[in-house]
């Protein structure tokens, strides 16, 4: 490392700072600091009583498992699968809170943290870091912790926007040259590809995106060729809106904040959208009180937020975090952008699922499980999509509700379900 002022040292004196009792904050997605969390989980025997908070992060997660969970504690603002069955134990737990809110919980010592891991780029000739691909709840995280311990990383992209450190503010660091995490794309489905022409028919010229990761967004975005002057703000994005840049669909110019600007607060996906976003000041990255604002995103004209779900009953409550009492996701951003968007001049909120799940059960059902949270509630719901077509709640009254999402639930269970209003209806 050129800049000897950045104090770099082995994995396990980087760690040795994490005392017993200490809350210690994880960055997560493609910037997960693997060597650190794992040299951490090698101390398990000589510590207790250690809080890690993180939204979704990659890797084993050997904090949840024996013997290394004895020694920690994990309170999770999202659940991955890599800590979904652990959050389940005695040994983790979920704090439900929205994205645009976490950063309170640290700013205003809430949940105060004396140690937060990253992975950032080498540094400048100005001694800036960039914390890559994840600025999210990351930068109030390490602009409230105690000590910053950080893995450099030359393969981090180095990105524009306000996801930088200076290296006076990192205790100490650790060097590697690892490839980052990446998630490809896969093709959608044929139910996906018709759900996302659905939606794509929603889009107009001059809309402002937000979409998050899968199937479904791609499919959208794989429909949107011949759309005009679209926009991105957003918390996240991956590969699916790099053809769309290229053909000029996407070039930001109506919109209201940061004119021109891809707005995000990380990005998720191939080397190829890695290299896209280093270097690039095209992609400006915020963090998530910023990119989730509802006061900010209303801004922008014909915000289209496009979200998906696990279950929407007939009324119109949707859920889209947990199965019954099993917590399977997280609150995230959902309803920040699904209000924003309401919010905005021409804005459509939209949430879009397939009608079935895997095991041929309907999406669409009379009452939500029992024990399953309402992620978006039913004042909140505009738009639906499903396979079977498009629908719009908004001013509908409950009875006219249930029909509506009845006309685009599969075939296989209207009949069912048309039974359960008319129980709950009596007409």
């Amino acid at each position: 490392m050129s800049d000897t002022s950045l104090s770099i040292v082995s994995p396990q004196e980087a760690v040795s700072v994490v005392k017993s009792g200490n809350r210690v904050f994880f960055q997560g997605a493609a910037m997960t600091p693997n060597l650190l969390i794992d040299t951490l989980c090698e101390r398990y025997e000589e510590l207790s009583d250690v809080e890690i908070m993180q939204i979704h992060t990659h890797g084993n997660a050997h904090y949840l498992q024996a013997p290394y969970h004895n020694a920690f504690h994990l309170s999770a603002f999202f659940v991955g699968g890599n800590v979904r069955k652990g959050v389940h134990t005695p040994y983790g737990d979920y704090v439900p809170v929205f994205l645009s809110e976490i950063h309170w919980l640290f700013r205003r010592n809430i949940l105060p943290i004396d140690v937060a891991f990253i992975q950032v780029s080498p540094p400048d000739k100005h001694g800036y870091c960039s914390l890559g691909a994840s600025v999210d709840i990351t930068l109030p995280a390490i602009l409230t912790a105690k000590k910053v311990v950080a893995q450099v990383n030359p393969n981090v992209p180095r990105t524009h926007g306000d996801g930088i450190i200076h290296i006076k503010n990192i205790h100490v660091a650790v060097e590697i040259n690892d490839p980052i995490h990446a998630s490809s794309m896969e093709t959608p489905t044929q139910v996906e590809a018709t759900i996302g022409k659905h939606v794509a028919g929603l889009v107009e010229d001059g809309a402002t995106l937000q979409m998050g990761i899968g199937n479904i967004p791609n499919a959208v975005l794989n429909n949107l060729s011949n759309h005009k002057r679209l926009g991105i703000h957003t918390e996240m994005f991956s590969d699916g809106i790099l053809p769309l840049v290229e053909k000029g669909v996407i070039t930001g110019e109506d919109k209201q904040v940061k004119t021109g600007k891809i707005v995000t607060c990380f990005a998720m996906g191939t080397q190829a959208l890695y290299d896209f976003i280093d270097d690039n000041p095209l992609v400006h990255f915020k963090e998530a009180g910023y990119t989730n604002d509802t006061a900010i995103i209303r801004q922008n004209p014909k915000v289209t937020a496009i979200n998906s779900a696990i279950e929407i009953d007939l009324t119109g409550q949707v859920c889209a975090d947990s199965i019954g009492t099993y917590q399977y996701s997280g609150v995230g951003g959902q309803m920040d952008f699904i209000r924003g968007a309401s919010l905005s001049p021409g804005g459509k909120p939209i949430i879009a699922m397939p009608s079935l799940t895997t095991k041929g059960i309907s999406k669409i059902t009379p009452f939500l499980k029992e024990g399953a949270s309402v992620t978006t509630t039913r004042a909140h719901v505009h738009y639906v999509v499903t396979e079977y077509g498009v629908v719009n709640l908004f001013g509908k009254g409950l009875e006219q509700r249930a029909k509506e999402l009845i006309s685009i639930a599969h075939p296989d269970h209207r009949e069912a379900l048309q039974r359960e209003a008319h129980r709950r209806f009596k007409n």
